[in-house]
């Protein structure tokens, strides 16, 4: 939600420089109107194309991102140092980072769920088309983010914004050609990850709470879960405190940790083997990133909200 606003607030301010600004609010608010509409498509397979959309322009805007950074050049009052004064601020923000490593590499409970939906033989397990899919996901991932990282930082320093497109104004054409590009990419990646919430919410309303399963509850439940994210949106624009805290509070489990706890329950690996040694090292850092990475993202959330004031 809060990448999408941006991004087309950012389109708005270079298409239109004449303009009278426009709050954020509002394209948090366009932004969300898409996925009232997307919601409600039914499973995975039916988002297909859009996901496809969304892994085309991820790649073209983070190829689009660090070509235009070497563009722009090294930044005459560029500094590489820390960005807090205080060897406590340092700490904090070292924290927030490792929640913004463990969300940009998570993603391992959609995983699953896309794992569900293939068909599995037991000569033709879907582990097998599934390792390979990993293995591509985790390259292109890594040609989207190091370049983008090393040659960002080279040339803006420590002042670089969260997202470095806002950071990159000219050529106008391919920076709002870019921003576009997050848009979709972003419009696709809500729904990726909301379709497990949904999936999970409807079953414990109709299994636990026994509300009938129709198209009704499904309208009223994906809405309410659009809305609501949207309002969280709208109150805390904060990219950067919200990647290091949802990172280590949310994605940290599903990521590090749990799979770990489930390997050891399932295949007893025999004590101090390499294989126990190894995923109790995951699990305890693991531990670790879920307790300290929200408070290094609460502490920059907080920073940034001390001179913010709520829907402006």
């Amino acid at each position: 939600m809060v990448t999408g606003g941006k991004s087309l607030q950012k389109i708005h301010n270079l298409v239109c420089k004449d303009c009278a600004p426009i709050k954020l609010t509002y394209f948090i608010m366009i932004f969300a109107s898409v996925h009232f509409v997307l919601s409600h498509l039914p499973n995975f397979n039916s988002i297909s194309g859009v996901s496809l959309a969304a892994a085309v322009m991820s790649l073209s805007y983070s190829t689009i991102a660090w070509s235009a950074s070497v563009h722009k050049g090294v930044q005459p009052d560029v500094e590489y140092g820390y960005k807090a004064s205080t060897t406590s601020g340092t700490v904090f923000n070292f924290l927030s980072a490792l929640g913004d490593v463990a969300f940009a590499y998570a993603g391992h409970n959609v995983v699953l769920e896309i794992q569900a939906t293939i068909p599995s033989k037991p000569g033709k397990p879907s582990k097998g088309p599934m390792w390979k899919g990993v293995v591509v996901a985790y390259i292109v991932v890594a040609l989207c983010y190091f370049p983008v990282a090393l040659v960002g930082y080279y040339m803006f320093g420590n002042k670089v914004e969260d997202n470095i497109l806002i950071s990159l104004e000219k050529p106008t054409w391919l920076i709002v050609a870019a921003n576009m590009f997050v848009v979709i990419h972003v419009i696709g990646s809500y729904q990726i990850y909301a379709i497990p919430v949904f999936d999970m919410l409807e079953t414990l309303l109709v299994k636990k709470l026994h509300f009938r399963p129709s198209r009704k509850l499904r309208f009223i439940t994906r809405n309410l879960y659009v809305a609501a994210t949207m309002f969280v949106g709208i109150c805390f624009p904060f990219f950067g405190g919200l990647l290091g805290f949802f990172g280590g509070f949310a994605f940290a489990p599903t990521t590090y940790f749990l799979p770990c706890i489930m390997w050891l329950a399932i295949y007893k690996p025999k004590r101090f083997s390499l294989s126990w040694i190894t995923n109790w090292i995951c699990i305890t850092l693991g531990f670790l990133l879920m307790i300290l990475s929200p408070i290094g993202g609460l502490r920059n959330i907080i920073l940034s909200a001390k001179g913010y004031k709520f829907f402006s």
